[in-house]
């Protein structure tokens, strides 16, 4: 038996503004939407399935919901102030090698937004 992929499922009563801000805040494309379920996917990249357990999210931080790592964060930062979107935490580099910051989306979920240095 082998894990193939692991999906996060985020509870959300307003499926347009979560379609919103995963396609135009972070750049997934919508890959499978019936109405009362909406899934977004990365549109080339290939990942190892991966789950992780935290006491904390590092320095310090509560542990965010999901982690999203990005090969161009100040796009995505840019992206969000054209928004007017609240950020969390940071951004900041942190001592493990990664600049990442913190930000919610509409249904509140902790995204922590990261890319390696």
């Amino acid at each position: 038996m082998a894990v193939r992929r692991i999906v996060p499922n985020i509870g959300s009563v307003d499926l347009d503004a979560a379609r919103s801000f995963y396609i135009e805040i972070l750049g997934l494309d919508l890959v499978m939407d019936h109405g009362w379920i909406a899934t977004f996917a990365a549109p080339t990249a290939m990942a190892v399935p991966q789950l992780s357990v935290a006491s904390e999210g590092g320095s310090g931080t509560p542990v965010p919901h999901i982690s999203i790592e990005v090969d161009d964060l100040e796009a995505v930062l840019a992206r969000i102030a054209a928004a007017g979107l609240p950020i969390e935490y940071g951004p900041t580099i942190e001592p493990w090698g990664v600049r990442r910051f913190y930000i919610r989306d509409p249904a509140g979920t902790l995204l922590n937004v990261l890319q390696h240095i």
